[in-house]
């Protein structure tokens, strides 16, 4: 292991462990550079026994990198083996640093993967002599207006109070016409047989109104089955009532015949075919189903036996199951109405506000923005920089290899967040026993193959120099890459920044990572980058 290669693994720090598979793939790429558009070729090699199958990648892209041709796969016999060479010819229109992902290999119906490996797309040259260059513009100032969204809130609830207290008045003064006294029955069979009479008298089905016909006839066999025999039968389905009748008839010793279950299911089965399918009954057939009510009410009436007190225990218990139904049903009402006017008040505060403003003053991002940063030193060589949370100093010493403990005298790490979250930064330093020459530049291509690790996909990287305000000399790492989403199908798309430096026999490393949605993460970025210094060694 080299010492850049391991000063990439120490500062990354992350608790994944790759398991390398059997080398039965060999990678290769004719050049590590190319120009925008460019092609460049990708070369895959498998040593396979003469029966073997293989099956090699397909696709119109790679990563970030476009499949322009797929050559035919050439075969050298090797004795009693063979080897398979299949090409890919591959470019890319952005400049920047891409990764050619792992790709499955299949041999045999058993996956291998291959190495990934990464290539430099260059920029076109631009001659600034005949390009016309113009200075960059000044910032626009826009007016502050003063926060007035309490005073809305407020002209909001007024308004409300306002009106409830005039529909207070008006219902509280406003004349309601007397109702009638309620028509009180001595029993159940009374009620039945008084309602079908009054059926007959609306003269449905002489106005071809069937389905309010059947739906009365039908809610009246079920208000007397529920009233008489206490079965919960208007809120049943038809196959649950009967199940549920036959319970109760063999609870209560009841001698009705299955003559009796089969007709009244038969009309209860043509009323939904009539209410649901529109299904349309012959005259004669609407009048033997009245019929059979009426003799299916008179039949149950006539096999009730006398009340036992088990029964009137169970009546007792279905009427406090009854009770607690429409308990149940008005608390509901009560917690709906009180939701649809928590709702009433947060659509009346957006159209006032917008959604703009819950962005800007609710989201995690603009909270830290919006906070008193901190400016600390972290790790020796040391880093200065301000954040808007301290970060916290994270246990790094049983992750350091033995190997790397002969050339390391220190490394320390502190972190705010979580990686592929809202957002996280970590700041990382690791200083030498003896002067040590690492070239910045290559400390990338460990740290993607780790996030590939993590199931990172579409690693897209560009790199330049930087410097400091205080005039120190680093490394630049930007791009962005996608996750995937825990909660559902596709990815979360990352951005990140990573700054490298080299200080006083020493590597330091700022990385910072959030969602590429997020609007005010960059800002954060900005003004952590700006705040970056070192002290100067004496």
């Amino acid at each position: 292991m080299t010492k850049t290669k391991l000063f990439s693994f120490l500062l990354m720090l992350l608790a994944v462990s790759a398991f390398a598979q059997q080398k039965q793939v060999e990678t290769s790429i004719d050049s590590t550079k190319i120009k925008i558009g460019s092609q460049f070729h990708l070369t895959l090699k498998t040593t396979v026994d003469t029966a073997a199958n293989v099956g090699f990648p397909e696709g119109k892209n790679f990563g970030q990198l476009e499949v322009l041709e797929s050559y035919p796969t050439d075969t050298v016999k090797k004795g009693a083996l063979y080897e398979l060479i299949k090409k890919y010819g591959l470019t890319q229109f952005d400049s920047g640093r891409y990764v050619i992902p792992s790709l499955p290999v299949i041999i045999d119906n058993e996956p291998y993967q291959t190495d990934s490996l990464s290539i430099e797309v260059a920029n076109v040259k631009v001659d600034t002599l005949k390009q016309k260059m113009y200075d960059i513009k000044d910032i626009a100032t826009v007016e502050s207006k003063m926060n007035w969204w309490w005073l809305y809130v407020l002209l909001g609830l007024a308004a409300l109070g306002v009106a409830g207290y005039f529909v207070y008045r008006y219902l509280k003064n406003r004349k309601v016409a007397p109702k009638e006294a309620p028509v009180v029955f001595s029993s159940p069979i009374e009620k039945a047989t008084v309602k079908l009479r009054d059926l007959e008298k609306k003269d449905l089905l002489q106005r071809g109104a069937i389905k309010d016909y059947y739906s009365e006839l039908t809610d009246i066999a079920r208000t007397y089955i529920e009233e008489a025999i206490h079965v919960p039968a208007m809120e049943s389905t038809t196959s649950e009532l009967i199940e549920a009748m036959r319970a109760a008839v063999s609870r209560k010793r009841m001698a009705l015949t299955r003559e009796t279950f089969e007709e009244l299911e038969k009309v209860l089965r043509t009323a939904d075919m009539v209410k649901f399918a529109k299904s349309k009954p012959l005259d004669f057939e609407v009048a033997e189903d009245r019929m059979k009510i009426e003799k299916t009410i008179v039949v149950i009436d006539k096999s009730i036996p006398e009340e036992k007190e088990e029964d009137e225990e169970h009546t007792l218990a279905w009427l406090e199951k009854q009770r607690q139904k429409e308990a149940k049903r008005k608390k509901n009402i009560i917690i709906g109405s009180s939701i649809g006017v928590v709702v009433l008040l947060l659509a009346g505060f957006l159209v006032f506000k917008g959604v703009g403003f819950i962005k800007d003053n609710f989201s995690p991002t603009n909270q830290l923005l919006k906070a008193e940063w901190v400016k600390s030193q972290y790790g020796s060589p040391g880093v200065i920089i301000e954040t808007p949370k301290v970060l916290k100093r994270a246990d790094v010493d049983k992750t350091i290899p033995k190997e790397a403990i002969a050339v390391v005298k220190e490394m320390q790490m502190f972190t705010y967040g979580m990686q592929f979250s809202n957002f996280y930064v970590a700041v990382s330093t690791l200083s030498y026993k003896k002067p040590t020459d690492v070239k910045l530049d290559m400390l990338f291509d460990d740290m993607s193959k780790q996030w590939e690790a993590l199931k990172a996909k579409d690693i897209l990287v560009k790199q330049e120099s930087f410097t400091t305000p205080d005039g120190a000399e680093g490394l630049r790492a930007y791009g962005s890459m996608s996750m995937p989403n825990p909660l559902g199908d596709g990815g979360v798309k990352y951005d990140y920044e990573i700054l490298y430096f080299k200080q006083a026999n020493g590597i330091q490393q700022v990385v910072m990572m959030y969602p590429a949605t997020d609007e005010d993460a960059p800002k954060i970025v900005d003004r952590i980058k700006n705040s970056v210094e070192f002290r100067k060694q004496n």
